[in-house]
């Protein structure tokens, strides 16, 4: 990771962290580093955030200074920018948004003219750029400065792909959406409705301050609690930028990231459509998703946690589907990033095809209570590496057999480590997650927050 751009863009809080001068710095390298040798172009969207505006109006000012021209798809999802810039012929697409974070927060990911993430060695360039490690830029005069054009013609192409994907009518099927008060608010009720669903829609009215706001994929329970309230038949939830999705079933239960690829992934297999018969998966994955793999046949690979280390892998091995237990879930065939309305519409493909329930769908898997702790820590790879540790870890690991897993990881954002136990029941959880943390603490590992 850079000095700015983590695994997941610049982002942190809005004219603290991240302010409309780096904006417009970022903007201004695109605009020349893509127009080199011709009038470059590049689609920005963003989220609901109060910031989003002005950040938004940052990174054009840059960019047609630099002479190249924006086309703005307005709110809109992660998603649909990645669809647009790869479709339609663009040199980068910038999407302003901070995600599943509180609104205070905003971030700037920029997507490469494939539709994937922009490559680390140009986010370095920009870094340098933005610390005047390079000279400044030429502005670009007269006739060649950029233009600003209204695109959301864009965004309802995307709609319309979305809509084409379906297999079947949605048609008399109950379905709850929850919005996050986000990106998703402008498409999934469109998309939903126009394929003849009878839908259900919540936390669809943001005001630049509720995103996220005890809402969306990260407040399962809200929805949870809809579904049971209003008989429905299924429910999706996604987060501000819509990248992610969490479903619920018609019984209330939470279905997640792991649940959604197994599903999807035997479904897949089954119809000759899920090459090498491999789902991609993170170290985060629960113990319980491999074991239901295992007793379908289906094959599974582990990778760092991140979309984005999970894309590369299925890239590298041409897998069609990947993905976390967070709700990112990537579907090679028709998209390059992680994409919540889509990955709703292939769990309502599946449960149509089959003729069968989500909670039916899901129930040959036995999901493992998890519980994870953060220690606070001065080092991170002393902590993790301390004899006394490795020690314990080791101990938890013999301990919990074939019947659990203990990961200690460290944070790639924060000064923490995370201790994660998987086990039978959430008593073993807790006694050897404290096992390890207690070692950790009396070696004088830990640090108060």
């Amino acid at each position: 990771m850079g000095k700015y751009f983590g695994t997941d863009g610049f982002r942190g809080e809005a004219n603290e962290v991240l302010t409309v001068e780096h904006a417009f710095k970022v903007g201004r390298f695109l605009g020349w580093y893509y127009g080199q040798d011709h009038k470059a172009r590049v689609v920005i969207g963003k989220d609901t955030r109060r910031s989003s505006y002005m950040f938004e109006y940052a990174l054009a000012a840059g960019l047609t200074a630099s002479g190249a021209d924006a086309f703005l798809l307005h709110v809109t999802t992660t998603p649909s920018v990645s669809y647009v810039t790869r479709t339609e012929n663009f040199d980068c697409g910038i999407m302003i948004s901070a995600s599943h974070n509180p609104f205070y927060d905003n971030g700037i990911k920029v997507i490469n003219g494939k539709g994937h993430k922009l490559e680390a060695e140009v986010e370095e360039k920009i870094e340098a750029y933005i610390d005047g490690e390079i000279g400044e830029l030429p502005l670009a005069k007269r006739d060649q400065i950029g233009r600003t054009t209204d695109y959301v013609a864009g965004r309802n192409r995307y709609v319309g792909y979305l809509i084409s994907l379906a297999t079947r009518s949605f048609e008399g099927i109950k379905v709850g959406l929850d919005c996050s008060n986000g990106s998703a608010f402008m498409i999934a009720k469109s998309v939903y409705d126009a394929l003849g669903a009878k839908t259900y829609v919540i936390n669809n009215e943001p005001n630049g301050l509720n995103i996220n706001l005890n809402c969306g994929s990260t407040h399962i329970d809200v929805l949870k609690k809809y579904v049971k309230d209003n008989g429905l038949d299924v429910a999706f939830a996604f987060d501000g930028d819509a990248d992610r999705c969490i479903a619920v079933d018609e019984n209330g239960n939470e279905v997640n990231g792991d649940l959604i690829l197994y599903i999807c992934g035997k479904y897949m297999k089954e119809n000759g459509r899920l090459n090498g018969d491999t789902i991609v998966t993170t170290i985060m994955s629960n113990l319980g998703l491999y074991k239901a793999c295992d007793k379908a046949g289906l094959k599974y690979e582990k990778t760092a946690v991140g979309d984005k280390y999970v894309y590369e892998n299925m890239v590298k091995n041409n897998f069609s589907l990947g993905g976390e237990q967070s709700g990112h879930i990537i579907f090679s065939k028709h998209a390059t990033t992680g994409d919540g309305i889509l990955t709703s519409l292939m769990v309502m493909e599946v449960m149509l095809e089959k003729k069968m329930s989500l909670a039916k769908l899901t129930e040959e898997v036995k999901i493992y209570p998890q519980l994870l702790k953060n220690v606070r820590v001065t080092d991170k790879k002393t902590a993790r590496e301390n004899p006394a540790v490795v020690k314990a870890v080791e101990e938890v690991t013999k301990a919990l057999g074939d019947d659990g897993r203990i990961l200690v990881r460290e944070s790639g954002t924060e000064p923490v480590i995370r201790v994660m136990v998987e086990a039978e029941t959430d008593e073993l959880c807790e006694k050897y997650v404290d096992q390890v943390v207690d070692v950790m603490h009396a070696e004088n590992l830990a640090v108060e927050a």
